[in-house]
């Protein structure tokens, strides 16, 4: 029997794919009509936290941050099943991660953290990507059912934290893509171009498929043989910026990139290689 913390979104929807499947699970959620409301699925509700974990081979969670899991955790323990095994989905940090597999282990459970690249649809349909790392031998007891609920399960090898490391990597370049979308968004008003435009620029042409191309490029730290030139990518930064001020239209992200550029052309840098801005990170 499997017990699920935290049904909102993402963790109703794995709940609902896991039913699918044929498994039988209790649910948990602070508000109790989110996890009520599983119960037309096939799964059971408690109001009980305690109620809701016993007898439970297997814990999943899906919560906020770390402390939301340290918190639930301490609470569910009085009903926890000796040997239980638990996976938690929540996004956390490094540290939180690390500390959570040691404690656990040291209380007699197993903890294993296994963050994702998925949506409620995703988790819904069992696509997407799983990320998980820690104790290789509870991986590989635990990857045919993690694998059943995920497109793709990627192990990132035996430290604990290096999962919850990846998954912050990923947010983080989401986090840049939606900022660039923004300014490219910005320039599309302040130049009176169409977004239908800049819909036909990106379905015929795909900078993200060069992704990992440049990261390897700049992995390699070769930035004495350009393929566009430092002083050349700020000069087109600062029509960019030039545009935007002149209809009055607000960037983020544009305006800390010509920063960052003016600081390694004034170190010597105008004919290198622009990526060699990324150069004291790698």
């Amino acid at each position: 029997m499997i017990s699920y913390i935290g049904t909102g979104l993402l963790g109703s929807n794995f709940v609902k794919a896991l039913l699918k499947k044929g498994e039988k699970i209790n649910v948990w959620n602070r508000t109790h009509p989110k996890a009520k409301a599983l119960e037309a699925f096939g799964a059971q509700s408690f109001e009980s936290l305690t109620d809701a974990v016993k007898n439970a081979e297997r814990l999943h969670l899906t919560l906020r941050d770390d402390q939301s899991v340290d918190e639930i955790l301490e609470k569910a323990r009085a009903g926890f099943k000796p040997g239980l095994i638990i996976i938690d989905h929540t996004t956390t940090s490094t540290q939180g991660a690390a500390r959570r597999s040691a404690y656990w282990k040291q209380q007699g459970y197993q903890y294993l953290h296994a963050p994702v690249f998925m949506g409620p649809p995703n988790a819904l349909d069992s696509t997407g990507y799983m990320l998980v790392s820690g104790d290789q031998e509870l991986i590989k007891k635990v990857e045919p059912v993690l694998s059943l609920m995920t497109g793709k399960l990627l192990n990132y090898g035996p430290e604990p934290e290096r999962a919850a490391g990846v998954k912050l990597l990923g947010n983080a370049f989401l986090l840049f893509l939606t900022s660039g979308w923004s300014d490219v968004l910005a320039l599309t008003k302040a130049m009176k171009i169409p977004a239908s435009d800049l819909v036909s620029l990106f379905t015929e042409w795909n900078p993200g498929a060069a992704a990992p191309a440049r990261l390897k490029r700049i992995l390699a730290a070769d930035f004495d043989h350009p393929s566009w030139e430092l002083a050349m990518a700020r000069k087109d930064a600062g029509l960019m910026m030039a545009e935007a001020e002149n209809a009055q239209q607000h960037l983020a992200t544009i305006p800390a990139i010509a920063t960052e550029m003016d600081r390694w052309i004034a170190k010597g840098h105008a004919q290198s290689d622009w990526t060699v801005i990324a150069k004291d990170n790698i």
